[in-house]
């Protein structure tokens, strides 16, 4: 009788034990990040970010839309789109996988708020991600420590 106390105390503890234990979780829907689409109808102007990471620098990180004017967004755009441009251009020197494409963006057109905070966002977003500096300086930007 003693043997089957002993016996039932270790079976209970045993489920005690079991039952506390978390169980891992499955999730077998891994949620996919929608590309961002930066684009402008009246101008017909679309330009659609794939890169992970970004929607999500966007929602977190990124100032608000109205933080910086609207031309201090086109002048650094500007900086920003002809540094790119020209990595873009010379993927012997630079890694294609980062500049795959150029991006066609004049100074002379107005694409307006939208436009330019989503492509400014992006190239701050991908200076941290790719530790790499389109302001024409060499090196790492100054945010990176």
């Amino acid at each position: 009788m003693k043997c089957l106390f002993q016996f039932l105390r270790l079976i209970i503890l045993g489920l005690l034990i079991i039952s506390c234990s978390s169980s891992p979780l499955k999730n077998s829907r891994k949620q996919k990040e929608k590309p961002v689409v930066i684009a402008n109808d009246s101008l017909e102007y679309e330009i659609i970010i794939l890169d992970i990471g970004f929607t999500l620098y966007l929602n977190t990180v990124a100032k608000p839309e109205n933080y910086y004017s609207l031309n201090y967004l086109e002048n650094k755009n500007n900086i920003y789109v002809t540094n790119w441009n020209l990595r873009a251009l010379n993927p012997s020197k630079f890694n294609s996988s980062i500049y795959e494409n150029s991006i066609d963006y004049s100074p002379h057109i107005r694409y307006g708020l939208e436009v330019n905070y989503k492509l400014f966002n992006y190239f701050q977003f991908a200076q941290q991600k790719y530790k790499i500096r389109l302001d024409g300086g060499s090196g790492l930007s100054p945010n990176f420590k």
